[in-house]
């Protein structure tokens, strides 16, 4: 069920890509304003997501999961009736509070699922993702092509409506809350701060990056995020531990995710655009939507297959491997991309090759992102760490966005069409974009194989077994005298790095 309700995101997610060209008409609205589609989604997301992860460490993981596929029902029903720009505006930002439920499930996993099995696990609802972009694509495609675009939105309430009845008929409650009181003002700092942050990195190009407008909301982010940084350090218990967010293991982790994201979100918005151009584009292929999303398909279901090598790599050389691998084979589908965009040997099939490489990367390293997070923090703070980690995520995917947006916005030359002119990217464009995202690559594997080893997570298994609840904060030296407890310190000693 927790598999499920990523899936549920996913679809969420991909179901608006087919309906982007025909929001002006379908909404009544001027294009520039039809683009908040997508930014509201990513606002609300990138905000809940830290603090949905925070709220299920106090209040219980599957509450906030039974909420989220909630907020996403009504958010997708809220879209269904909705045919003027506000209320579908709405309703795209009612789904966006659905963004948590990956992190949240991989949470709740490390609380319920057995030890020898929770790599394979985390690496399933990682993989998720991948699952839903694979079906939402051509399966929208299909339906907003040959039933309607209200129809995609029903679609999207009733499997999150399943979802939310499946979570609460099989899923046990967490266990390990977290104290404290919920830190209301830092939620409204870190909520401004992102809005400060990622409002820019979306509407930067038809703002302009140099105007005032944009440098403004950019100033108040550092201001704000100063003001919010104070305030979180002071806090006995805060909106985020940042004395954890700092430890070098999650730092590392979380910046190197946010260059896979960088990376994965490129290779989402170029070959898109490359196999819809018109074959007399200075490089297309002139297929449709739903040819197009056939054909990059199978790189969501590789992104499932290879998340379970993801689990096997990490049960034998740790997560920072399997990360620094997976970077590794997403940087390996941009070369081939370079290759091809250098050589003009553009065909269907090898840019499936290519979208597969990047599935498969992306599977492996998705999956090795929450084993790291994991196994650097304390039960308690799961939620709150992973909902810090899928945020990062959140961060390179909109940097992506703004950047290869602009890189393909500035190479873009007119060409003719039956029934007038269009513009598309030229090969310049897609050949700079791609080298930037190869170096994403790079950056991510050299990040991931600097991150130290850490054995925490072995250690809270063995506390487990000796007695003492590893997120009790009573006997933080694990003291307590029975026979079990002092036997498991011993083999604390042991395995201690």
């Amino acid at each position: 069920m927790l598999c499920a309700a990523g899936i549920v995101v996913a679809l969420m997610q991909t179901i608006i890509v087919p309906l982007i060209p025909q929001l002006p008409d379908l909404l009544h609205a001027a294009p520039s304003d039809t683009t908040w589609a997508l930014t509201m989604t990513l606002l609300a997301g990138a905000v809940i997501t830290p603090i949905g992860g925070r709220l299920g460490d106090m209040y219980g993981k599957r509450r906030m999961l039974l909420a989220s596929m909630g907020c996403v029902a009504a958010g997708s029903i809220l879209c269904a009736l909705s045919s003027a720009l506000l209320p579908f505006l709405i309703g795209r930002g009612l789904q966006g509070l659905g963004f948590g439920t990956i992190a949240l499930g991989i949470s709740v996993m490390r609380d319920i699922v057995p030890a020898r099995h929770l790599g394979s696990s985390v690496g399933t609802m990682s993989a998720s993702l991948g699952i839903g972009g694979a079906l939402g694509l051509p399966v929208s495609a299909f339906i907003a092509q040959n039933i309607g675009w209200h129809a995609l939105f029903w679609l999207c309430a009733g499997a999150a409506g399943m979802a939310a009845v499946g979570i609460a008929l099989t899923v046990p409650e967490s266990r390990g809350r977290a104290g404290g009181r919920f830190d209301l003002l830092g939620a409204v700092g870190l909520a401004a701060m992102l809005v400060c942050l990622l409002l820019p990195l979306s509407k930067g190009a038809s703002w302009g990056w140099a105007s005032p407008t944009t440098l403004g909301v950019l100033i108040t982010f550092l201001l704000v995020a100063a003001t919010w940084w104070r305030w979180e350090r002071r806090r006995n218990t805060p909106l985020i531990d940042l004395r954890v967010a700092l430890d070098r293991p999650v730092l590392l982790t979380n910046t190197a995710s946010v260059a896979t994201g960088f990376a994965f979100y490129s290779m989402q918005l170029m070959p898109i655009q490359l196999l819809m151009a018109p074959a007399g584009a200075p490089i297309g292929l002139g297929f449709d939507m739903l040819m197009a999303s056939l054909v990059l398909a199978p790189s969501g279901i590789l992104m499932f297959v290879f998340s379970h090598v993801s689990a096997w790599l990490t049960d034998r050389a740790g997560p920072r491997v399997s990360l620094a691998v997976g970077g590794l084979v997403i940087g390996l589908g941009y070369v081939v991309f370079l290759v091809l965009l250098l050589t003009g040997g553009f065909t269907w099939w090898i840019m499936l090759i290519v979208a597969c490489l990047t599935g498969a990367g992306l599977g492996i390293a998705y999956s090795a992102m929450p084993a790291l997070i994991m196994r650097a923090v304390p039960v308690a703070q799961t939620g709150e760490a992973n909902g810090v980690n899928a945020l990062m995520r959140v961060v390179g995917t909109s940097t992506s966005a703004a950047v290869v947006g602009m890189v393909l916005t500035w190479s873009a030359v007119q060409i003719s069409v039956p029934g007038g002119a269009i513009v598309v990217p030229d090969t310049n464009g897609y050949l700079i974009a791609s080298i930037v995202s190869l170096v994403a690559c790079v950056v991510a594997a050299a990040l991931a194989i600097a991150i130290p080893a850490s054995r925490r997570l072995e250690i809270e298994t063995i506390d487990t077994l000796g007695g003492r609840d590893p997120s009790s904060r009573d006997d933080p030296e694990g003291t307590i005298g029975t026979d079990e407890t002092d036997r498991a310190h011993e083999i604390r000693g042991e395995i201690s790095p």
